[in-house]
């Protein structure tokens, strides 16, 4: 039997959701409520691209040139890393180490999943992880349960996240409405790396109060995230009247979520149709810049939940 370019597929069921969660990175392939499709995804036939549900580990976003010292801020100073550059566009080595690695199904039933996968050592990233994702269905939608433990014997850097791509049933994103609460962006450079953070006010990425996203072009880390009572904080993305809707919510450990319309994703015939909202817990360059780095030291664990809440 051939193999689909994405692995074993691993669907999951509640009620009228259904899920699809791939061998290949551990990804959320499809997402559903009955015949509403809530992913821009991919379909079993095709290898994932534009990392559509991609976990992003051990960092999310960009690192400019692959390059970074760790540890960082010591006195002797720490050694420097050289990763492989994956977008040439803008010599940057992006989304971590995972997304086409295989992952293995600890458990498996009908309305969840848990995905594993042991990363070793390479060049640029000299270090031992195990990390996790736990897919659940429930009665509001998906939830999802990063995690991530040293499993070696130096301290590492690390930082976490998902790329999931939304629709709520319009052709594309610009009639849908949206909902970011957060209070500043950053000003990037032309390799798409922050040098800057500055206010969200007065700017054409204010989403704080929902509006259509029209044709803004999105492709922004959202920070300072405004949270409720629970500690999380709430995307949302809705059709014109308000009806289906989707929020993404996050748990404290994602202090950063990336918005993205689409303009470069492939074919050019699939731009805009869905709406990028990812989870992460630092910003591109992290392992750089420090910013909201996380130093997991050997046995120490991450975890971290995001999930969708889906009102048709």
């Amino acid at each position: 039997m051939t193999a689909p370019p994405s692995g074993e597929q691993f669907e999951i069921r509640h009620g009228s959701l259904r899920a699809t969660v791939v061998e290949v990175g551990g990804g959320l392939r499809t997402l559903a409520v009955g015949e509403l499709e809530i992913l821009d995804d991919f379909p079993e036939s095709e290898m994932c691209h534009d990392a559509r549900g991609q976990i992003l580990m051990p960092w999310p976003n960009r690192l400019a040139g692959g390059k970074y010292t760790f540890p960082r801020g010591t006195s002797a100073g720490g050694s420097p890393q050289q990763l492989p550059i994956n977008e040439t566009s803008h010599d940057t080595a992006i989304h971590g180490l995972v997304r086409w690695t295989n992952w293995t199904a600890q458990s498996h039933a009908a309305g969840a999943v848990t995905m594993t996968h042991r990363l070793y050592p390479s060049p640029g990233y000299p270090f031992t992880l195990d990390v996790s994702a736990a897919y659940a269905l429930g009665d509001d939608g998906l939830q999802v349960n990063l995690r991530a433990t040293n499993a070696g014997r130096e301290a590492c850097p690390f930082g976490a996240g998902q790329h999931p791509y939304l629709r709520v049933g319009t052709p594309l994103v610009n009639e849908a409405t949206l909902q970011v609460p957060a209070r500043t962006i950053h000003r990037y450079n032309d390799q798409l790396i922050p040098v800057e953070r500055i206010p969200v006010e007065d700017s054409p990425l204010d989403f704080r109060a929902p509006r259509p996203i029209g044709d803004t072009e999105i492709n922004m880390d959202y920070t300072d995230l405004e949270r409720g009572d629970d500690g999380r904080a709430r995307v949302v993305l809705a059709a014109p009247g308000g009806s289906p809707s989707i929020e993404v919510w996050m748990d404290v450990a994602f202090r950063h979520v990336t918005v993205y319309t689409g303009e470069t994703v492939q074919p050019p015939s699939r731009r805009r149709h869905g709406l990028a909202v990812e989870p992460m817990t630092c910003p591109p360059n992290a392992f750089v810049s420090g910013d909201d780095l996380i130093v997991l030291h050997p046995g120490e664990t991450w975890s971290g939940s995001w999930g969708l809440t889906i009102r048709p």
